[in-house]
């Protein structure tokens, strides 16, 4: 809709950018880092932690992504708030491990069928990537005790699969009183928000990639997107999504300080109707 007013191939600001409009900052490169070398060298257990909005789960399907064919099966379970037979059951299913010829969908069927298709994975040169975002769910839920017996099935001189645990900031504070999983961690790693000169450099780059030939934010405005979403993507590309709509309906020249809180007045309001 506004793109064309702002001289834009496209709008910058979508909440699932591609490979030409995604930033690495020095926090995404540093955890990447971090994480392929977890699974490169096959590594037990790794975690990813950090505010909600800062792009965890987009950097874990980039890693995942450039995997390619020769990894895997890679198995994702996005909301673990489920019994223990459930989680395990999902994982099984997701592993496509054969079902038994009179199944009962129990506990100990589901751990059997992992075993069996971990074991099929490694006999086939190929080691599983289990990751479980939002996983600081995972203590509310009583599940810590199950993922230590996933972790028990994958053990191993090399270990057969590595899990990858992702979760907000919660997710360190809970492994912290979980020792025995805690010990199992090769890697911890924390993905921040940006810092000023980051947000400013994520706004240009964002631009960039949708084909920006001028100025569309002054300084001013992109100080004030950075202290009122703190450096969070998520909310950085809500607030310039709307504050460049806002300036398509306006007839604006550019966008400032002013068209910035005025924008985000209005998310406020919306979010508290």
């Amino acid at each position: 809709m506004y793109a064309d007013y702002w001289q834009l191939d496209a709008k910058p600001f979508e909440p699932h950018p591609d490979e030409e409009s995604y930033f690495p900052s020095e926090s995404h490169d540093g955890a990447q880092l971090k994480l392929r070398y977890a699974l490169d060298q096959r590594r037990p257990a790794a975690a990813l932690a950090g505010p909600s909005g800062v792009g965890k789960t987009l950097l874990v399907d980039r890693i995942i992504a450039d995997l390619g064919d020769h990894a895997g099966p890679v198995v994702k379970v996005v909301f673990p708030q489920m019994s223990p037979r459930d989680l395990l059951t999902h994982i099984a299913d997701a592993l496509e491990a054969p079902l038994p010829e009179n199944p009962r969908r129990s506990t100990d069927e589901a751990v059997a069928r992992i075993d069996k298709a971990l074991a099929a994975s490694v006999a086939a040169g190929r080691h599983t990537l289990l990751v479980i975002d939002e996983a600081h769910l995972l203590e509310d839920g009583g599940l810590l005790e199950t993922v230590r017996l996933l972790l028990n099935l994958a053990a191993g001189a090399t270990p057969r699969m590595t899990l990858l645990l992702v979760g907000q900031m919660g997710l360190l504070s809970a492994m912290g009183r979980a020792t025995s999983l805690e010990e199992r961690l090769s890697v911890k790693t924390l993905l921040r928000s940006f810092v000023s000169e980051e947000t400013a450099e994520y706004l240009q780059h964002r631009l960039n990639a949708a084909g920006a030939s001028r100025e569309v934010f002054t300084p001013a405005a992109v100080e004030a997107v950075h202290q009122i979403t703190g450096g969070i993507p998520r909310q950085i590309d809500r607030l310039c999504d709307l504050a460049l709509l806002v300036g398509f309906a306006e007839q604006l020249a550019v966008i400032d300080e002013p068209q910035i809180h005025s924008v985000s007045k209005e998310l406020l309001a919306l979010s508290t109707d």
